[in-house]
């Protein structure tokens, strides 16, 4: 009788239409040879949308901590508060967007819709950093991360998983594979070129009046979105869509709630494990695997606080930068573009350490259990962050000493053309003698809300008046007038948040002129008159001053750096001196590079091997589930970030990365005696040639497929890596 083959594999199906080979499969067991597939089309439109999207945040993401602080005027401590509060949500929403697609839209449907939810958030943000519609920037700009936030993360679990679809298995299952390498490359490509080129939108280009242009920058990735969906619409008639089968993370949700809720109304009866209360309702099969999961899932419990530190590379790691000195042959590494070092450095450790540092620490028995990397992991993470915090105790001693309560700070310039002697008893024993283009500076004045000195002046004339000093400020006062008591100015020293150099022109001039000011290429930059003396921003840059027609002044001004220019006109020309108020930035960029390397070896070891682990030593059925639950790690680690600094614990940012330090470290040894207990289970093994007397074989191949999907995705996505 030949068997019944209605549910058979494929792999051991007869040919229906030949008795031969039927009789031939009952004799000698023979298998038919795999039909070859053509490699889907519809991929190409997967991977291309992927491409775009991923440039899309990347490029958004990446100058979003300097907008905050640059456009929207937040403080650097509220900037990396709302940085992380975005990503928190981020990894938060992808739970959502799974539970929408499996249970009730499908991924077709989740991905095209959420997209627009994406690209509306893109557009929004644009427009809100577009400074001639007047709109108020900063709830505009919150509402616009929200939605790319909600588009993100809805997306994110459905686009690998909707791409693995498309190949049938096992025939495909080569193809499959070539496939995660082409999505793989494409999220790489976006996001290394975003990294890089949205910095350059953002710096190099002025629009709308202003040396900067954040609209552009933000409106390239939108325009970049709204093309994902194009081409991911245009490819409708090629996909396979599936319909939704139900998610498997509501089930845990509904057993483990059941299990509770049965506990509490039971009473009398006690059961070896508190899940048990939930077989009547659902099982044997899915409380042994809950059970499973559960104990994998208590290991999470320390993981967040990895994502605490590694995340910090859009918001602490960035601001760092912007203090430090990018310039290097004559071209200036921005601060925000550091942070293509990671996927860089992702991309030449991954070979490193599979080929390489892996095969010796097996060899030596050293971190061979992934338990064991992961703590490495960690501690590499802590050890970042101590480079990180040591490299800030220099850079804090570089910056400008700033008043502060019962201390005033006062500057005297000199644009005569004579010396100035200046007679003030309660602010200096002796005479101030300030030479022409010069000035006297004291920024040791002890003052309780304000102060007064009286004075007198002698130079190119007599005159007198008083220098107000006035509690946490700095003041400055320009003699340009002979007889004339000197004029009171608004004094900033300290450096300027977007790290661009910062000049004032203070000019002794009867006749004023126009100042047009050239850069290196012979660009003009701006003009301005000679009695105008504002503090004005430039970028970093050789400069030439023209004074009218008649007279050219060169300065070089670098990044960081607080200048006075202090002169006088004499004879129709000018007689200037550049004066160094705060120095410029002296530590290079690239002392990051090391806390950059430490933290990506970091992440390989914990990443990777994190995932790895969670997937082997989970059931099947729930793959899906700890996937998500990995997301969650990472949402939460960026909650951890927004409450301390949210708590503000420390002025110095030095002390507070010593302090996130101090806390991965604590994080590693409760980790490490949590480890110490774990057992690990053996990877399951499937015996294929069951599956013919399994009803339920298509469904398992397409659950088998959305776990390969899904680790894929989240390993090369967002932490760049791939397994």
């Amino acid at each position: 009788m030949a068997p019944d083959t209605t549910n058979q594999d494929p792999r051991h199906r007869k040919d229906d239409g030949d008795s031969s080979s039927e009789s031939s499969f009952s004799s000698n067991h023979s298998v038919t040879p795999l039909k070859k597939l053509p490699y889907p089309k519809s991929v190409f439109f997967i991977v291309s949308n992927e491409f775009c999207e991923r440039f899309s945040f990347y490029g958004m993401r990446t100058i979003l901590s300097l907008y905050l602080v640059d456009i929207l005027l937040y403080s650097e401590s509220d900037a990396t508060v709302i940085f992380h509060v975005f990503t928190m949500m981020v990894y938060f929403f992808p739970v959502f967007g799974a539970i929408i697609s499996d249970s009730w839209l499908g991924k077709f449907r989740t991905i095209l819709y959420v997209s627009c939810i994406y690209a509306l958030g893109n557009i929004v943000l644009a427009l809100a950093a577009t400074p001639p519609l007047n709109f108020p920037m900063r709830p505009i700009s919150l509402v616009g991360l929200l939605l790319i936030a909600i588009g993100t993360g809805g997306i994110k679990p459905c686009v690998s998983a909707f791409g693995g679809d498309q190949f049938t298995l096992p025939q495909q299952a080569a193809q499959l594979a070539t496939f995660f390498s082409l999505f793989y490359f494409s999220i790489n490509a976006g996001s290394l070129l975003s990294t890089f080129i949205t910095p350059i939108l953002r710096e190099d280009v002025k629009c709308f009046g202003k040396d900067s242009c954040y609209s552009l920058a933000f409106g390239i990735p939108g325009v970049l979105m709204v093309i994902s969906i194009i081409i991911f619409g245009v490819g409708r008639p090629l996909y396979k869509v599936k319909k939704p089968e139900g998610n498997m993370m509501v089930q845990v949700s509904k057993c483990i709630g059941n299990a509770i809720s049965t506990k509490l109304k039971t009473k009398g009866v006690s059961k070896a494990s508190w899940l048990d209360y939930a077989e009547e309702a659902y099982g044997s099969k899915l409380v042994t695997d809950v059970k499973r999961l559960m104990k994998v899932l208590v290991l999470f419990i320390p993981l967040p606080v990895f994502w605490a530190l590694f995340d910090q590379q859009g918001s602490g790691w960035t601001f760092m930068a912007r203090r430090m000195n990018g310039d290097i042959a004559g071209f200036t590494i921005l601060p925000d573009q550091m942070q293509v070092i990671n996927p860089l450095l992702i991309l030449a450790f991954i070979p490193l350490f599979q080929y390489v540092i892996y095969p010796i620490l097996n060899k030596c028995k050293i971190l061979t259990t992934p338990l064991q990397r992961l703590v490495a992991g960690g501690c590499l993470a802590g050890i970042s962050f101590i480079i990180s915090a040591v490299i800030c105790l220099f850079l804090e001693s570089t910056f400008p000493i700033l008043p502060h309560a019962t201390n005033g700070q006062l500057r005297i310039y000199n644009a005569l053309p004579c010396d100035i002697t200046i007679a003030a008893k309660e602010l200096a024993e002796g005479n101030i003698v300030i030479p022409p283009g010069n000035n006297y500076t004291n920024i040791d004045i002890e003052v309780l809300q304000r102060r007064t000195f009286a004075y007198t002046a002698s130079g190119c004339g007599s005159t007198e008046g008083k220098f107000i000093v006035t509690e946490k400020r700095s003041t400055a006062y320009l003699f340009n007038q002979t007889e004339h008591p000197a004029y009171e100015l608004e004094d900033n020293v300290d450096k300027n948040k977007n790290g661009n150099p910062k000049l004032r022109l203070l000019l002794g001039a009867p006749n004023p002129v126009e100042i047009k000011i050239v850069n290196s290429d012979g660009v003009e930059q701006m003009r301005i008159d000679s009695s105008n003396s504002s503090m004005f921003g430039l970028r970093p840059d050789n400069y030439t001053f023209k004074f009218g027609d008649k007279y050219t002044y060169t300065a070089d001004l670098k990044l960081g750096g607080v200048y006075a220019m202090v002169g006088h006109q004499s004879d129709n020309e000018f007689k200037i001196s550049l004066h160094t108020v705060t120095s410029p930035n002296s530590l290079s960029i690239f002392l990051l590079l090391p806390q950059y390397i430490v933290m990506t070896m970091g992440e390989i070891m914990f990443s990777i091997t994190g995932l790895e682990f969670a997937y082997s030593q989970s059931p099947t059925s729930m793959k899906s589930v700890l996937q998500a639950c990995w997301l969650l790690t990472t949402a939460f680690g960026n909650l951890i970030v927004v409450i301390i600094e949210s708590a503000e614990p420390f002025h110095d940012q030095s002390k507070t990365f010593f302090l996130y330090a101090g806390l991965m470290f604590a994080d590693m040894i409760v980790f490490s005696l949590m480890a110490m207990r774990y057992e690990y289970v053996k990877k399951e093994d499937v015996d294929d040639t069951q599956s013919a007397n399994d009803n339920n074989n298509g469904r398992r191949d397409s659950e088998k497929l959305k776990g390969i999907s899904n680790v894929a995705f989240t390993t090369t996505d967002e932490k760049g890596l791939n397994t």
